[in-house]
C-alpha cells in the first residue's frame, strides 16, 4: 500500500542520513496521515530538521525510501515542491524587499500569475495581519510580524502539506498561541502539517508526535496516548529538603526520574509499584513531606521515560 493509495501524506521506511560517520537520522519509519498536525518532538542536535529536510527532498537519504503526497523523494522533488510549503527555522525571505514584495517574488517562484497571483497575495496579507505592513521592509520587521510573513509565503500557493521547522523559536508566547490558532485555520481548510519544536506545550498541540533522540525515534503517537502508556505514575512532593530527597529517590529502585518544579518534586515511579503514594510515603528521605499526591502525566514525562535517563 502506498501513500497514493491513502489517506496517508508521508510514508518513510528505513531513514538514514549519515554525514562521513555520523548519522544524524538512524533508521527513521514514519506514517503521517492526511488532515493532522504531526510533530518532531526533540532537542537541539536530534535529527528533526535533517529529518524535515529530507521529507522535503532537499537532502538525499543515505538509505531507506521516502513518499511524500505519493510521490518519491528525492526523485519527484521537482513535482513535488509544487504541492509543499516550507518554513524554515531560520526567516529566509528577504531583508531588503517589502512584505508585497517578497509576496510578489515567492508568487512568481511556485508559477502564480495574473488575477490568481493577485488575489492570493491579497488573501495572505488579509488572513496574517500584513496588508498595514505591505510597504515594510522585511528586514525591519519584529520577530512576530516576520512569522506572519514566512507563513504567508509558504501557504502562498495553497500546499496540500506544509512543513514548519522550530516556526516558533524566536517569537513571544502571545505570537506562539496565536500562531498555533493559525495552524488549526490551515488544518480545517484542509492542509495538512509537520512541525518540529522542543517546546512540550506545542507538542501537545500537536494531534499525534514523534519523540527523537539522537537521530532515532523513541516514541510515536498521540499525546494522551502516549501519557497512558508511557510505563510510569507521576507523584508531587512537597515540603523541606527536597533537593536531599531528589538525591536519595535518584538512587532508589522502581525511581525513573525526579525533578524539582517550583516547591515541588515531581517523581516518575514505575507502573509495577502498585501504589507509588504509599510507596514514597514508606521512605526515610521523605519523613517530613508535607503532601505526597498523584498527579495527571505531561509530555515531558512521556519525554523523560522515552529519552536519556529514563532508558538508562
Amino acid at each position: 500500500m502506498t501513500a497514493a493509495d491513502t489517506d496517508i501524506v508521508v510514508h518513510a521506511e528505513g531513514l538514514v542520513k549519515k554525514f562521513k560517520d555520523f548519522r544524524a537520522v538512524d533508521g527513521l519509519d514514519l506514517t503521517i496521515e492526511r488532515g493532522m498536525i504531526y510533530g518532531f518532538l526533540g532537542p537541539n542536535g536530534c535529527g528533526k530538521t535533517t529529518a524535515m529536510r529530507m521529507l522535503t527532498g532537499l537532502l538525499t537519504p543515505t538509505e531507506g525510501s521516502v513518499e511524500v503526497l505519493g510521490l518519491s523523494v528525492p526523485k519527484d522533488a521537482e513535482a513535488l515542491k509544487y504541492k509543499i510549503g516550507y518554513m524554515t527555522q531560520a526567516f529566509s525571505l528577504y531583508g531588503d524587499l517589502t512584505v508585497l514584495e517578497n509576496l510578489r517574488f515567492m508568487a512568481t517562484i511556485y508559477g502564480l500569475s495574473g488575477a490568481r497571483r493577485k488575489q492570493r497575495i491579497n488573501e495572505v496579507m488579509d488572513r496574517y495581519e500584513l496588508s498595514d505592513l505591505q510597504n515594510r521592509f522585511a528586514g525591519r520587521m519584529s520577530g512576530g510580524q516576520r512569522q506572519r510573513l514566512a507563513l504567508a509565503t509558504a501557504v502562498l500557493h495553497e500546499p496540500q502539506l506544509l512543513f514548519l521547522d522550530e516556526p516558533t523559536s524566536a517569537v513571544d508566547p502571545e505570537s506562539r498561541r496565536h500562531f498555533w490558532e493559525q495552524l488549526f485555520d490551515l488544518i480545517e481548510g484542509g492542509t495538512s502539517i509537520v512541525v518540529t519544536t522542543h517546546f512540550m506545550d506545542e507538542a501537545e498541540r500537536c494531534h499525534k508526535i514523534a519523540i527523537l533522540e539522537a537521530g532515532q525515534k523513541r516514541a510515536d503517537g498521540a499525546p494522551k496516548d502516549l501519557m497512558a502508556e508511557m510505563g510510569a505514575n507521576v507523584v508531587e512532593i512537597e515540603g523541606p529538603n527536597l533537593r536531599d530527597i531528589r538525591r536519595h529517590l535518584l538512587d532508589t529502585e522502581g525511581i525513573v526520574a525526579a525533578a524539582q518544579l517550583g516547591a515541588r518534586l515531581r517523581v516518575l515511579v514505575e507502573t509495577g509499584i502498585a501504589d507509588p503514594e504509599a510507596f514514597l510515603k514508606a521512605r526515610p528521605e521523605t519523613d517530613g513531606a508535607t503532601l505526597i499526591e498523584r498527579v495527571r502525566p505531561n509530555l515531558e514525562d512521556v519525554f523523560v521515560t522515552a529519552t536519556g535517563e529514563g532508558r538508562q
